[in-house]
């Protein structure tokens, strides 16, 4: 076991990365059982610095301090001995693996554990049963949703036993009520000395659980202090260097007698061979937001990877435009007219070691706009991608950087910019601010709310429950793989919504008012 961190000091920490300088002689202070929240846009060089901290950057110049003493943390087997562990925004898994084997990675550099599964096994299934946090110690990667991975990122943080733990959006795939979960959780770890590093959007969770925030802003560090000293807006601010508008709750229209993607009476099968949806049926009308609501793992993933050609329909039909694309490719689809913002924009929405030109290109390049005789043309393809990139605001230090060296909220806006350019009759958006800033979710927001202007039906997935409420004309809750009920978003809440969400089906009114007289 590490010696315990009474203190940690990190000073004037500089990284530069070609044409970015992503830490601009950064100070920070964690003293042990605080929670200390590192706000800041994406790209603002929180997660940099975090990376540093951990071994997995080295700083071009600063210095880091453990309990008073300078150390050097060239690898996270360095921070891990420091007693440093770190949960990531983007799961260091491998797919391929159980659960189990992932955690038994992590432990095995320990010369006093056997590597032996079974005993690892029993320590995955301790944590989980211990924190609360459900996941199968037999499962690969790969089978589960971005949820549970998350929570498996959790359990090996957990069973590596750090005493300084960095928390890099750890909410960010969870439900209100695992978030909540994790919150208790991590307030607890601080009441026994441990010390947190909370990097989130969320300035409600931020509020609950820290004691401190250290705002970074364009590499710099802009504030720190009591987190109770600066309001919402006042951080928020803060965090973008500009005011931020308050979101408002969508107008409310009149939906469009046409029908853009029709869902009807589908079956589908998951990766571990059960039924993930079971007889789904929907309309989204042109020019809808249309929400689906659920608790993640209850076939939000399926639905979305059935409609685009990913996963095979068992029975039922999808008609997209009155078209029947049931079983067709995704090539086919595509042209049908469908578009597609994934899960994970990392491995599914982005090739990572593409360029952002090649990325944005992915949908065109065989198009006579960009190509001949099938030879692409460059000269058309960095016009085209270079235009993308000022419409739709990627802060990106060239065209030909590689997409995987962006922030997350700069990787959706080139999967968001790619999409949205092919005037897409529908667009199946699964998750699309997870993880982002506030500013970025209100530039994601304004481009969605914008195309359904122009026709655009919009199937949004989603566990944010304000995001719904806020944007959406309807909201379907799916529930193991059924649809729930089907709701205005103007007349339900957040109770109605949760308890659905739960499996539990809310009376209708006329019902509920015969129920109230009658008792």
């Amino acid at each position: 076991m590490a010696e315990k961190i009474e203190l940690l000091e990190m000073k004037s920490i500089t990284k530069r990365f070609p044409g970015v300088l992503a830490c601009d002689s950064v100070d920070l202070e964690l003293r042990s059982g605080e929670v200390l929240a590192l706000l800041g846009e994406n790209g603002a060089g929180k997660s940099t610095l975090m990376n540093i901290l951990y071994g997995l950057y080295k700083q071009d110049s600063g210095q880091i301090f453990i309990n008073g003493c300078e150390v050097t943390v060239g690898s996270p087997l360095d921070a891990f001995k420091l007693g440093i562990g770190m949960v990531h925004q983007h799961f260091m898994l491998v797919p391929n693996l159980t659960v189990t084997e992932n955690v038994a990675l992590g432990l095995c550099h320990d010369r006093t554990f056997s590597l032996d599964l079974e005993k690892v096994r029993y320590r995955v299934m301790d944590v989980s049963r211990k924190h609360g946090l459900a996941v199968n110690p037999d499962a690969q990667i790969w089978q589960l949703s971005v949820g549970e991975q998350q929570r498996v990122e959790l359990v090996k943080a957990l069973a590596l036993g750090a005493n300084l733990l960095i928390m890099d959006e750890p909410t960010a795939a969870l439900t209100p009520q695992e978030a909540d979960e994790l919150l208790d959780l991590l307030r607890e770890m601080a009441r026994s000395e441990c010390s947190v590093i909370f990097i989130s959007h969320k300035l409600n969770e931020v509020r609950r659980v820290s004691d401190r925030v250290t705002v970074l802003r364009s590499g710099k560090m802009v504030y720190t202090g009591p987190t109770q000293e600066l309001s919402d807006s006042e951080l928020a601010d803060r965090m973008a260097g500009r005011e931020l508008r308050d979101f408002s709750r969508r107008v409310y229209k009149p939906l469009d007698e046409n029908i853009a993607l029709s869902v009807v009476d589908v079956h589908a099968k998951g990766d571990m061979g059960f039924n993930a949806l079971n007889g789904v049926s929907f309309d989204v009308h042109k020019g809808e937001i249309f929400g689906i609501a659920g608790v993640s793992g209850n076939g939000q993933r399926e639905l979305a990877e059935t409609i685009n050609g990913l996963r095979r329909v068992q029975s039922g039909n999808i008609l997209l435009d009155y078209w029947n694309i049931t079983n067709q490719t995704p090539l086919q689809i595509i042209e049908r007219g469908m578009g597609y913002i994934p899960e994970n924009r990392i491995h599914e929405g982005t090739i990572p070691s593409f360029s952002v030109r090649e990325n944005l290109i992915l949908k065109e390049y065989d198009t006579p706009r960009l190509s001949h005789k099938g030879f692409l043309n460059r000269e058309k393809t960095r016009r085209f991608a270079s235009d993308l990139v000022f419409n739709f605001d990627i802060k990106t230090p060239d065209i030909e950087t590689p997409c995987a060296s962006l922030s997350g909220g700069n990787i959706q806006k080139v999967i968001l910019a790619r999409e949205i350019e092919r005037s897409p009759k529908v667009l199946i958006a699964v998750y699309p601010i997870r993880g982002l800033d506030l500013g970025a979710t209100e530039n994601i927001h304004k481009e969605l709310l914008k195309i359904t202007e122009s026709g655009t039906a919009v199937l949004l997935i989603s566990e944010e429950l304000d995001e719904l409420l806020s944007f959406c004309d309807r909201i379907a809750v799916i529930y193991e793989g059924r649809i729930m009920k089907t709701l205005w978003a103007r007349d339900t809440n957040k109770q109605e919504l949760g308890l659905l969400m739960a499996g539990i089906l809310t009376p209708e009114p006329a019902q509920k008012e015969f129920e109230e007289e009658r008792a």
